[in-house]
């Protein structure tokens, strides 16, 4: 599973529980961090005192790895910048090589629109993009690829805004105490902790109609964008 964000919080509020349901399961994760957020994301640390841009992205991407660690997932920051988010050819590139080099079965980012968020659409755009790159759109090329990946969105903020419809909940009970933990660990984004805690009780709500599964108390929501192949129904 590689999972990606435009900044270095954004996989902890929309995805930990899949990346903790994924590593316990002895499968393996990467997060990658196009930015630190430490210019927009970050205002509780700019409150303080002589802070300065270098120690802000020290700490956050402190906070990212060991949230990261608690989930079981490895923790990667291209460091390009936010507020706003500028991906150049030369960042695809890094981005195409841990793509090749990890070979994901699954990528989660960004979905496509964000009316309030000029950085989620880019970070959106470059995932999508160096996943064809990587693939080669699925089909022999002169130059090294690996399979595709499925692709899935993971939830924005306010959904209802994003295009956002959810096509998969991840019951993710079981594993609820470890997004918390990892929640905790972003200290610059604590007015976050606990309305994604709230998201996932609202999206449990939602699992338990859908399959009558009563012990489903918390779930993450994602969005398939691409069709999803099985042999059988």
């Amino acid at each position: 599973m590689l999972v990606v964000g435009a900044h270095s919080a954004d996989f902890v509020w929309r995805a930990a529980g899949a990346v903790a349901k994924h590593t316990g399961a002895e499968g393996e994760a990467v997060v990658v961090a196009l930015s630190y957020g430490e210019r927009g994301e970050s205002g509780a640390l700019w409150q303080e005192e002589g802070q300065t841009e270098d120690n802000v992205k020290r700490i956050r991407h402190e906070e990212a790895a060991k949230a990261a660690s608690i989930l079981g997932a490895d923790f990667e920051a291209l460091d390009l910048g936010d507020y706003p988010l500028r991906v150049d050819d030369e960042a695809i590139d890094r981005l195409v090589g841990i793509m090749r080099k990890f070979a994901p079965n699954i990528i989660l980012t960004h979905p496509e629109r964000d009316p309030f968020n000029p950085d989620h659409p880019v970070a959106h755009q470059a995932v999508a993009r160096a996943r064809l790159l990587t693939s080669g759109a699925g089909v022999a090329s002169a130059f090294e690829t690996v399979p595709p990946a499925e692709l899935l969105a993971f939830e924005p903020h306010q959904p209802e805004l994003c295009d956002f419809t959810p096509s998969v909940f991840v019951d993710i009970t079981d594993v609820f105490d470890r997004k918390v933990e990892a929640m905790r660990t972003m200290a610059a984004q604590k007015y976050l902790q606990e309305y994604y805690a709230e998201r996932a009780g609202h999206r449990g709500n939602h699992a338990r109609k859908v399959t009558g599964d009563a012990d489903i108390r918390q779930a993450e929501a994602f969005q398939r964008l691409l069709p999803h192949v099985v042999g059988t129904l």
